[in-house]
């Protein structure tokens, strides 16, 4: 409870830091700040040691897989903000409410992932998504940009609109809106409860990008500014999985065995375009874009497995995504063309941005030694442990070897093609978070158990 006000309320501040203080390069320190103390309340809160009351009626649940979870994703907004922080500062006047919109994307993540209601769940979605609409567009002379802005907004309204009858429908059925209190799966499946189920499955699926609902994610990644869409691919992606896990799994899993085909179908769907169509791509940016889809079909993989190397495969898999997109979409904003000719011989030119872009393009791969490996080991391990369905896990696996193709062409470029690859100026802090972040990288995929042991069931 106390990261989620304290994030609303620096939000605020940021609001009015924005009136009283003209100097862009103070609105990072500022938002810095407020991270570090989302940190500290996370960590206070998460060993009992202080933390904030209120009567919230059980409306909100707030357990260890939660609390890990907000550290991974301050955590990885730290990271985001000290690579970003230029890039912010170049999308236009109004950098401190940037950030400002950023806490409250942070605030709708602590509801989405704590939700006992269906009416929380909704509130959490919608305050994560709002402040993208306008963060989309933020490049107001941009036209892809505005482009960009309209379609998530249109997409947006579409899926909303779809989660409230899904809601509307299970209210009916079960006349209550407490997702631990509907008993779902002790009687025979009724028309209006699954209808409910399939409408929530379609409006979550929007949220996350699985196929076939990913269509608005290519044009959009691509037209927004790389900074916001870099956090729109990592960090409200990952939060919407946690929601959605945590829905399916308290509120219809004793049904599990109802839905869980069409969860597979799914996933099968989002590994097949999401890959296949990232091959044929020559933007860069563009390729992480799809990329971001295929990644989101390893994530259903929690949803559909519903076991305990499900979960933990989620919470790694949401560090490992993260770290790796975040350092990828910093190095690529640092460079003056997108496209994979862009990146030839960036080796040369800048060996430490080329390293340590490597060392992330490899994590997305999963690749031993890298975080990414262990992410879609455990997700692959709860999927054989529940043993139905073992083709979708041969399916996975082929699908990421098909991955490997369009991130080694991008090392390729780095490594062993001519050119003259051209970047913008980069700080010595840039660097060293870059550093920080492929280290990071290289310790998760070393000891998993290190982000694993406080969780408790």
């Amino acid at each position: 409870m106390s990261s989620i006000i304290l994030s609303a309320l620096w939000g605020v501040v940021m609001m009015f830091s924005g009136i009283f203080l003209k100097k862009k390069s103070l609105a990072k320190y500022i938002a810095l700040l407020g991270i570090a103390a989302l940190l500290t309340v996370n960590f206070l809160e998460y060993y009992n040691i202080w933390y904030i009351y209120a009567d919230i009626r059980q409306m909100l649940k707030f357990t260890s897989f939660g609390q890990v979870f907000n550290a991974i994703v301050f955590a990885c907004t730290l990271l985001f903000f000290l690579l970003n922080a230029s890039e912010f500062e170049a999308m236009g006047p109004d950098v401190y409410e940037y950030y400002a919109l950023i806490f409250f994307v942070l605030c709708g993540v602590g509801i989405a992932v704590s939700f006992n209601t269906l009416l929380m769940l909704f509130i959490g979605i919608e305050i994560i998504t709002i402040p993208l609409y306008i963060l989309a567009g933020s490049e107001k002379r941009n036209l892809r940009s505005n482009e960009a802005s309209i379609k998530y907004f249109l997409m947006g309204v579409f899926s909303t609109g779809i989660m409230l009858m899904g809601i509307a429908f299970l209210y009916g059925a079960t006349g209550t809106f407490y997702i631990d209190s509907m008993n779902l799966g002790v009687e025979s499946l009724r028309p209006m409860i699954l209808i409910g189920i399939v409408l929530l499955m379609v409006a979550m699926s929007f949220k996350v990008s699985a196929a076939p609902f990913h269509f608005w994610v290519p044009d959009v990644y691509d037209g927004a500014p790389t900074a916001v869409t870099s956090f729109m691919a990592t960090i409200v992606k990952v939060a919407s999985f946690v929601a959605f896990l945590h829905l399916f799994d308290t509120a219809f899993g004793k049904m599990h065995a109802d839905w869980q085909l069409l969860i597979a179908l799914i996933t099968a769907a989002t590994l097949f375009i999401g890959n296949i169509t990232a091959v044929f791509q020559q933007s860069v940016k563009r390729m992480l874009a799809y990329s971001s889809v295929a990644h989101a079909g390893f994530m259903m993989f929690a949803l559909w497995s519903l076991n305990t190397f499900a979960r933990e495969g989620l919470i790694l898999y949401a560090a490992a995504y993260s770290l790796a997109t975040i350092g990828s979409f910093a190095v690529l904003a640092k460079m003056k063309d997108y496209s994979l000719e862009g990146f030839n011989g960036l080796g040369k030119t800048q060996p430490l941005l080329a390293l340590t872009n490597t060392i992330f393009l490899l994590s997305l791969t999963g690749i031993p030694l890298t975080a990414g490996f262990f992410a879609k080991y455990f997700m692959l391990m709860g999927a054989v442990k529940s043993g139905t369905h073992l083709w979708l896990v041969i399916f996975a696996v082929l699908m990421a070897a098909v991955s490997a193709y369009y991130y080694f062409r991008v090392i390729q470029a780095m490594y062993f093609k001519e050119g003259n690859a051209q970047v913008t100026p980069v700080s010595p802090v840039f660097r060293i978070t870059l550093c920080v972040t492929a280290a990071l990288i290289i310790l998760l995929g070393m000891f998993p158990g290190l982000l694993l042991k406080g969780l408790y069931y």
